[in-house]
């Protein structure tokens, strides 16, 4: 039986908010169907044990807060406020420190400052953050001098290095990447309600940033913002509501049997969402409208997003619409644009002319990081800062001449002082590469780049008044 995902049958509401997400109609037909980038685990001694646990322990998000990202994705829907997000390539187990989810957290503040000035509006901010520990991958298996093994998949399904044991997929580690994300979770929701997100410490931050002679162009308007707020306390602005600040977490959701595991009933309207984030998103790989990651995913509550490459057509975005919001709720759907710098002006266009002639009206994010990795000759992976700002540039433009509203920047960043992207005002080269180059996975912004992509997007936007 197939039904909206905004209402139950009336044979099974519970007025006493008992129903299991095992009752509950449909949510188990994604099993039937064709499931990407699945481990392979089942067979696992420990797989039904595991799965039993994440069935029963406590949610890692509420409904409620649920809600309140879909109002807040709303606003951006409708131009009202900016979305940014960013985080990790993939989360690993021992990056999830107080210093290094601290430093991630201050670097996607210390942007939001920026760009709530440049935007002139609300900015609703998301960590890549709690739940990133998997990732798709374009080959089932990796060889090394004449080895052959399974390709890493993230610390949630297998391990990094090289061995037989290391790679094994284990569904125990589905375990291990909840209870870091709760850890996780705990630390951002004291950072961010505990003074750590103060507007002025942020805006001090920046300041900082911008007395580098590299970043010189930027002074001007770190010292804009700096007369705003010190106008802001001559006014008598109530700076400790300015202490605290909403932050939501999302990642990609690869793993069904985790999402599943952790789907919940709301007990206020016995309506499922998936308590492992508060966004989940469907990436490019995993969209196929017949498969299991959009059949999950239809059914819960949850503001939900999609990739979008440059292979996407018109007509395959208004499916995911029919599919995935078929209500057309408010700041239900966001469309992540991942489309290469060299395609960006050439492939979106027809792709919005489509959603908007169908009236429909998703949340529009640029990914400009996906679709701009090389490999080098050195064996490394790699994004080169000029490519990544073009296609942020290409995005704003495209959305400009079509009159809609280009939404928010969706970024792989991380607070850290690492060198894995080519390029910037103060710029990354790859001999630096040997000593700071350290993520499993694809290549990140560091904490300069970051911000220099804060005041680049809030350059843009504020021109655009």
């Amino acid at each position: 039986m197939r039904m909206s995902s905004l209402t139950l049958p009336e044979q099974f509401r519970s007025p006493a908010s008992s129903l299991r997400a095992a009752d509950y109609p449909g949510l188990d037909e994604w099993r039937e169907k064709t499931i990407g980038q699945h481990p392979q685990w089942a067979q696992h001694p420990d797989f039904t044990r595991c799965i039993e646990e994440l069935s029963t322990v406590p949610p890692l998000v509420f409904a409620g807060e649920m809600d309140r990202l879909r109002d807040r994705l709303a606003q951006v829907a409708n131009g009202e406020a900016f979305f940014l997000q960013g985080g990790d390539c993939a989360e690993t187990f021992a990056g999830a420190t107080a210093d290094k989810i601290s430093g991630r957290v201050r670097t996607l503040l210390q942007m939001a400052v920026v760009l709530t000035y440049g935007a002139s509006m609300p900015v609703v901010k998301m960590g890549r953050m709690a739940g990133q520990f998997s990732k798709p991958r374009s080959s089932n298996e990796e060889t090394r001098d004449g080895v052959t093994l399974p390709s890493f998949r993230g610390e949630m399904v297998n391990g990094f290095d090289f061995t037989e044991e290391s790679r094994a997929h284990d569904p125990n580690r589905m375990l291990q990447g909840y209870h870091t994300s709760s850890a996780t979770l705990n630390l951002i929701r004291a950072f961010t309600q505990g003074g750590f997100a103060d507007l002025r410490r942020m805006h001090q931050w920046n300041m900082g940033f911008a007395a580098n002679p590299a970043y010189a162009r930027y002074e001007s308007m770190a010292r804009e913002i700096d007369h705003a707020v010190k106008f802001m306390a001559a006014c008598g602005a109530d700076f400790d509501a300015l202490r605290t600040t909403e932050f939501f977490a999302g990642h990609e959701a690869l793993l069904l049997d985790y999402e599943r595991a952790l789907t919940r009933i709301d007990s206020r309207t016995d309506l499922p969402y998936g308590t492992s984030a508060h966004f989940l998103w469907i990436g490019e790989r995993t969209r196929d409208l017949d498969g299991a990651h959009v059949d999950l995913l239809s059914r819960l509550r949850n503001p939900i997003g999609v990739k979008l490459g440059p292979g996407t057509t018109g007509e395959d975005a208004l499916r995911l619409i029919d599919t995935l919001d078929p209500d057309r709720e408010p700041g239900r759907l966001t469309f992540i644009t991942r489309m290469g710098a060299k395609n960006i002006r050439e492939k979106l266009p027809p792709v919005i002319k489509a959603v908007q002639e169908a009236g429909a009206k998703p949340v529009w994010v640029t990914d400009p990081m996906h679709g701009n990795t090389v490999s080098l000759p050195s064996g490394y992976k790699t994004r080169r800062f000029d490519d990544v700002m073009d296609e942020v540039r290409g995005f704003f433009e495209v959305h400009r001449e079509l009159g809609s509203f280009p939404g928010g920047i969706h970024v792989e960043m991380t607070g850290d002082d690492v060198a894995e992207c080519l390029g910037g005002a103060d710029p990354v080269d790859e001999s630096a590469f040997a000593e700071r180059y350290e993520t499993l996975c694809d290549p990140r912004l560091n904490h300069m780049q970051s911000l220099e992509i804060a005041f680049l997007v809030a350059e843009y936007l504020s021109s655009q008044d």
